[in-house]
């Protein structure tokens, strides 16, 4: 779910949180029970929540679980290549090393190679870029992601940019 649809129910079920709730007892009739949500509970990202780039343009989220990670390319990479036309996806299990290929964007203008940010093991790739590779042009860095990885070495997010960090990077 996306972080502005969160933002948008969050109010919604924090109201109908507050009111009262019937449960069913198997013992008594219907009772009612007063229900309290945190809102900590609708919270769109965890403590674990990372967003990194690289200075090649592409980007890792590191999910809530601290261990997986989607890469895509940014709205930079997306709006210099033009319209994608074909997007080669990483093989699942490939193990890979910080800075390999595992894949290709082609795009009427050029065609560039994907370079993971991290080490890891490919899981999962975007299949509805096989059919419509034109998600990257109107999503990069959210519907048009390219891969999950499995990360083997978090430190290495480290070396890699905030969005603050990559913005300046890339007006230079």
């Amino acid at each position: 779910m996306s972080t502005a649809a969160v933002r948008r129910l969050a109010p919604t079920v924090l109201s109908l949180a507050s009111r009262k709730t019937v449960t069913q007892s198997s013992a008594a009739p219907r009772s009612c029970q007063w229900t309290s949500i945190s809102r900590k509970a609708f919270s769109s990202r965890s403590a674990f929540y990372v967003k990194k780039y690289t200075e090649d343009h592409e980007w890792i989220e590191l999910d809530a679980d601290g261990k997986t990670g989607t890469i895509g390319i940014t709205e930079y990479a997306s709006k210099a290549l033009g319209d994608v036309v074909y997007v080669e996806l990483p093989e699942l299990g490939l193990e890979v090393a910080k800075g390999d290929s595992i894949g290709a964007v082609e795009s009427v203008k050029s065609a560039s190679d994907i370079l993971t940010p991290v080490s890891g093991t490919i899981k999962d790739h975007n299949k509805v870029l096989e059919e419509k590779p034109g998600t990257i042009n109107k999503s990069p860095e959210g519907e048009g992601w390219l891969a999950k990885i499995e990360v083997s070495d978090s430190a290495e997010l480290d070396s890699l940019m905030s969005k603050e960090d990559y913005d300046n990077f890339e007006k230079e």
